[in-house]
């Protein structure tokens, strides 16, 4: 099972090639995605590589944290786990804004 990694700070013209090709020189890349805004579809900044195996994984965080990638400084760490989203869409409650009489 591979180890997934967090990629903050990325310029947002990065491509996943790009993303894919740094991490690559450290080891096996399972996959690399840059988060894309799902509206306009321009980078967020940021990405996920997912690397072979923990120790690959552990050795690109140590080599490329703090590094420049066109001008920008990475920020690379171990990706936690996504937290389950709560709240609705901000439309309030279920009766729409109308009062209703009992």
């Amino acid at each position: 099972m591979g180890s997934k990694i967090y990629v903050g700070g990325l310029p947002y013209s990065a491509t996943e090639q790009q993303l894919n090709d740094l991490f690559a020189t450290h080891g096996t890349v399972e996959s690399a995605r840059v988060v894309t805004d799902k509206f306009t579809g321009q980078s967020r900044g940021f990405g996920f590589v997912e690397m072979s195996t923990a120790q690959e994984a552990q050795t690109a965080i140590r080599e490329l944290n703090g590094t420049q990638l066109d001008g920008r400084t990475l920020t690379v760490n171990e990706a936690k786990p996504q937290q389950p989203r709560t709240g609705g869409g901000g439309f309030g409650g279920g009766r729409g804004g109308k009062r209703e009489r009992w």
